[in-house]
C-alpha cells in the first residue's frame, strides 16, 4: 500500500505556529531557512536601510525584511521571503490591503548569498522571481563583493565593488555604490 503525501498549502503555512524558524514552501514542499549569518544580516540591513530611506521619503512603495512571505504560484503553492523586498506604490494601490502573504512578487527582490548557499539554489530563487514577476532581482555577493542584477533571464549583469547599482527604473532616485552596501 502506498501513500500520498498532500502538498501544504499557504494558507497552512500561514497557520502554522511559530517556532523560531523561518520557512520557504516550494511547489507545496515546505522548506526550513537556516537563521542568518551576521555577516548576511548586516549586508540585507545595509542595503534594505538605504532603500527604505528613499522609499518613505518620496513615498514610492514600502520596503520589507526577509519575514515577509510572496505567495508566488499557486496549485501547488510556492511562499518565498526575499532578504529585502521593494513593492511599488502602485501595486499596493491595486492590491488594497492585503492579509497574509503578498499575492505575486515584489518589483524588487534582494537576495544576500549565505556561505551554505549553493549557486544553484541562488540561481533558482532569482529565477522563480523573475518568472513569477518580479521587474529586477538583485543578488549581493559577500564573497566576492559583487552584486548580480537579473532583469530578465537573458539580462544578468555582475557589478563589482568598484560600480555603482542605479536601478532607477524600478524604485525611482535610488543609486548606491557596490562598496558601500558591503562596508
Amino acid at each position: 500500500m502506498t501513500s500520498t503525501v498532500q502538498p501544504m498549502t499557504a494558507a497552512d503555512l500561514l497557520k502554522m505556529p511559530a517556532d523560531g524558524s523561518r520557512y520557504e514552501l516550494i511547489k507545496g514542499e515546505l522548506r526550513k531557512m537556516s537563521p542568518a549569518g551576521h555577516e548576511h544580516g548586516t549586508i540585507a540591513m545595509r542595503f534594505g536601510w538605504r532603500l527604505a530611506q528613499l522609499v518613505e521619503e518620496d513615498n514610492l512603495g514600502v520596503v520589507s525584511a526577509a519575514e515577509t512571505g510572496f505567495l508566488i504560484a499557486s496549485d501547488p503553492d510556492t511562499v518565498r521571503a526575499p532578504d529585502v523586498a521593494f513593492v511599488s506604490r502602485t501595486k499596493l494601490e491595486q492590491a488594497g490591503k492585503v492579509e497574509g502573504f503578498w499575492p505575486g512578487a515584489p518589483d524588487l527582490a534582494v537576495e544576500v548569498i549565505s556561505p551554505g548557499d549553493t549557486y544553484t539554489d541562488v540561481e533558482e530563487k532569482a529565477m522563480s522571481w523573475l518568472e513569477a514577476g518580479a521587474l529586477l532581482v538583485l543578488v549581493l555577493n559577500p564573497r566576492k563583493r559583487t552584486a548580480t542584477v537579473y532583469r530578465s533571464l537573458a539580462e544578468i549583469v555582475i557589478l563589482d565593488e568598484h560600480a555603482t547599482l542605479d536601478i532607477g527604473d524600478i524604485v525611482p532616485g535610488f543609486k548606491v555604490a557596490i562598496k558601500d552596501i558591503f562596508g
